[in-house]
């Protein structure tokens, strides 16, 4: 710590005499910012995610922080003669989403840093280089944030709505996450680019407002240009090592698949999810032949990515698919065309946990007298 805190070694005895007060401060309320912002990021990844990687991770920064926070720079502070006390802006009073805040003091962190490795350079010769690759383990951290939350989002999301064209497409949606929905995409294969890209944005905002996923089917310049969770590809879409180098790390990449064939390809290349159908004749794919209940058992007892069993899937069928093993399901007709889209996403929601609790008793019955 001594040699760490050697004070303005740098900088000449008149310039240290003229920079010392406002660089001491400037560097405290910047560690004091860092350190907060990494805290709060750390209780989310604590509490909420309960991941402990990555909330070891914070931990580490803020107490490398710690060991750069000399008594000279706290005694510099001066908290009544600070006019920044008093600045503030509308985005700062208000969070939309744990999304918004996570990404809201990501920055404020990273902002702090790049301010200590620019200042830090006048006060410790270590200083700039410490706080530069700080601020790189930030950067990992906020992808790594964003992209474990959305795992977790879609390993725990047993129904997933993909939308077909609807004059009450966003009334639907919104009925539909009002019932329970976590896991929305936006497919339409008819309306022109411009249309797409603002009903996109709508749809990203009302999924993100009730804390759930927003998918974009097939395009992938459309999902970076509205800031979706990921990207859903059929089998004539683009590679998914392709959509990988341009969605990043932190975004969700799903793949249609028809057979076994298709579901062990798409695994390997690094899809996070698959599609497994259609298991009834449905006119969203017309012409295609229903892949059936046998392709569902291949995949409960092969994929080991979450799937989503799809095609002609309603109330009536639902039991017949997870009594074969499926227990997630992707419905397209069966919310977007009913009367009532908070009641059936209810049932269906309901009917799904009341099966898979049924099965989980029967299991441990089964190994409780085995």
């Amino acid at each position: 710590m001594a040699e760490k805190n050697s004070g303005l070694a740098r900088v000449s005895d008149l310039g240290a005499l003229q920079l010392q007060p406002a660089l001491c401060r400037i560097l405290d309320a910047n560690l004091d910012r860092a350190r907060e912002g990494l805290r709060i990021i750390e209780e989310w990844c604590r509490f909420g995610l309960q991941s402990s990687p990555l909330a070891n991770e914070c931990k580490s920064m803020r107490q490398e922080l710690a060991s750069w926070h000399a008594p000279e720079l706290r005694a510099a502070r001066n908290t009544p003669g600070d006019p920044g006390t008093d600045l503030s802006h509308p985005q700062e009073e208000e969070r939309s989403g744990i999304e918004s805040l996570l990404q809201a003091n990501c920055c404020r962190v990273e902002e702090a840093l790049r301010v200590l490795e620019e200042y830090g350079k006048l006060y410790h010769p270590d200083m700039g280089a410490v706080f530069k690759q700080m601020r790189y383990r930030v950067y990992t951290l906020e992808s790594n944030l964003l992209a474990y939350r959305r795992r977790q989002l879609l390993d725990q999301a047993p129904l997933y709505l993909v939308t077909s064209e609807n004059d009450k497409l966003f009334a639907v949606v919104e009925a539909a996450l009002e019932g329970g929905l976590t896991l929305v995409q936006y497919r339409d294969k008819n309306t022109d680019d411009g249309e797409r890209l603002r009903n996109a944005e709508q749809l990203r905002q009302i999924c993100h407002h009730y804390g759930a996923l927003f998918i974009m089917n097939d395009r992938v310049d459309l999902a970076l240009a509205v800031d979706a969770d990921g990207v859903h590809l059929g089998q004539q879409d683009m590679p998914t090592a392709f959509a990988r180098q341009l969605l990043g790390p932190q975004r969700l990449i799903g793949r249609s698949t028809t057979n076994p064939e298709e579901m062990q390809r798409a695994i390997a290349e690094g899809a996070d999810y698959i599609g497994v159908g259609p298991v009834y004749e449905t006119p969203t794919k017309p012409g295609k032949a229903p892949a059936g209940l046998a392709y569902i058992r291949y995949a409960a007892e092969h994929s080991s990515v979450p799937w989503f069993a799809i095609g002609g899937i309603d109330m009536h069928n639902l039991t017949d698919v997870l009594d074969c093993g499926a227990e997630r399901v992707a419905v397209v007709r069966g919310i977007m065309d009913v009367e009532q889209p908070t009641l059936v996403t209810q049932y269906f929601l309901s009917q799904m946990n009341r099966i898979q609790t049924l099965k989980a008793v029967e299991q441990r019955n089964v190994q409780s007298h085995a």
